[in-house]
Order: structure tokens, then sequence, then C-alpha cells
């Protein structure tokens, strides 16, 4: 007889959020009223973190039976797109790209090993900062969906290889990196990862690459007194002038019009 299907540890996080995590089936804790679903794996060391948003989630559709260690989050729309600000318009289905960031917070929960009078708050609290981060990535269209999700053409060898040259990125924007370099580190020839990043990322490397400075400098403008100028030549900028130009283009504000709380 083959051994049941564990249940995944669930936390309550209020009224209008359930988590759970480790391996097996959510548990049979009433769900919050019209909730939605995030998926979400930090399991891959070689591969970013990803999560799957299930706009009409059911027992049976979020079951596993693979002993995959997942956490999961299970959210009322209505608080979601309160904390969006706008109707939550994830495609469901759809596996979304996390960066290397995020895996932090998600081992942080995973992996707490803190009494259990002190684990309980520690994971709530890091559950509530996983959600807001991945919330607030799409409110600033910061969400890549893994375009190759379904129906790639690549080999899983080469798979893997482009997941690593896009956790390379994430970690390692700071670098003067090249499409060489990535290439050279993550065993893959610069003609097929340029090609398989695109069908997995819908995107080229140089454009992720600026994309992770650009939101990295972002984040350091609101959070940061850095100068404007060490900021972005912190993200690979030789000049302020063609740092301001690329932050313009891609947010729509200058940096010191952004500094200023000249725009949200």
């Amino acid at each position: 007889m083959s051994a049941a299907t564990p249940t995944m540890q669930a936390i309550e996080v209020s009224a209008e959020m359930l988590a759970f995590v480790g391996q097996g089936n959510p548990g049979a804790q009433p769900w919050p009223m019209n909730p939605v679903a995030f998926v979400i794996d930090i399991s891959g060391f070689q591969e970013p973190p990803t999560f799957r948003f299930h706009a009409s989630p059911t027992q049976e559709l979020l079951s596993d039976s693979a002993g995959l260690s997942r956490i999961l989050f299970i959210v009322a729309k209505d608080a979601c797109e309160r904390l969006l600000g706008a109707q939550l318009n994830l495609q469901c289905g759809r596996a979304y790209l996390l960066t290397a960031d995020f895996r932090a917070i998600g081992l942080a929960i995973r992996d707490c090993d803190l009494p259990a009078a002190a684990a309980l708050p520690y994971r709530l609290a890091k559950c509530i900062e996983l959600l807001c981060e991945i919330i607030e990535s799409e409110r600033k269209k910061l969400l890549v969906p893994v375009v190759g999700d379904v129906g790639c053409t690549l080999s899983s060898h080469d798979r893997d290889r482009v997941a690593c040259a896009r956790m390379m990125i994430d970690e390692r924007w700071s670098e003067p990196l090249t499409l060489e370099q990535i290439a050279r580190h993550c065993g893959i020839n610069r003609s097929k990862l340029s090609r398989g990043f695109r069908e997995l990322y819908a995107t080229t490397v140089a454009e992720a690459l600026s994309e992770r400075r650009l939101a990295q400098a972002r984040r350091a403008i609101l959070a940061t007194d850095l100068p404007i100028g060490l900021i972005g030549y912190r993200s690979g900028y030789q000049n302020n002038a063609s740092f301001s130009r690329a932050f313009g283009r891609r947010f729509g504000v200058s940096p010191s019009e952004l500094r200023s709380g000249m725009v949200v």
C-alpha cells in the first residue's frame, strides 16, 4: 500500500489569507472568499524562483504528490487588489519569474527553525512580506512571465543553462557582465543562450540585465540617501546622463523627480 500524501503546514495569516508550507496538499481549513492562489517554487538552486498564479484555485488543482516542497498562498482577490490599487490581471495558470531576492524570504518561511512560539509570528510576517513584494512587483510591471513554461523547444539541459544565466543576472547584476561571460559561466554558447533566453523570457540578455539594474536603482533611490550619480554608477552606467535617459525610458520619470516626490 502506498503512503498517504502528506499535508502541508498551514499558517493562518488573516481572514483573507492562508499560507501553506512544505510537501503534499493543502489542508482542510476554510478558504477566504473569492480566493486566488500563488504557488511559489524556491526549490531549484540552479534556477530562479518562480510562482504560478491561479485565478480560480481548487483543492484538486493545488494538490501535489510529487514530493516537492512548496509555499502556497491562498488569498482573497479583493485583498490583492487593495494592495495593488488596481484590478489583478495576472494570467491564470502562468508561471512568473521572481528575482533572487525573493528566494531569501521564501527560505526564511520554509526553513524557519525558531521555537514554536516565535516561529508562528515570524513566518506570518514573512508571508505577508513575500505577498506584498509580489504584488508590488506586479504594480511596477516588473514581473516576467516564463514564456517557455509550456511548449519550450529547448532540451532540458539547455533550459537549465538558460535558467542559470537568468539567475546570474539576478544575483550579479552590479558586475560588468557581458553575453560572452554569462554564456561561458553557464556552459552554453552565445547563440543558443540568446535564442533560449528569448524563448523562455521573451527578452534579450541585455534587456534583462538592464531591467534588473534599473529596478535595483529605483529601489535605492527610494530607500537610501545615496547620490543619484553613485546609484547610476553602481547600476552599470558610466555617467549620469546615460543613467537618467535609461531610467526615464523605463519608468517615465527622471531619477531626481522620483526622489523629490514629484511622482508616486
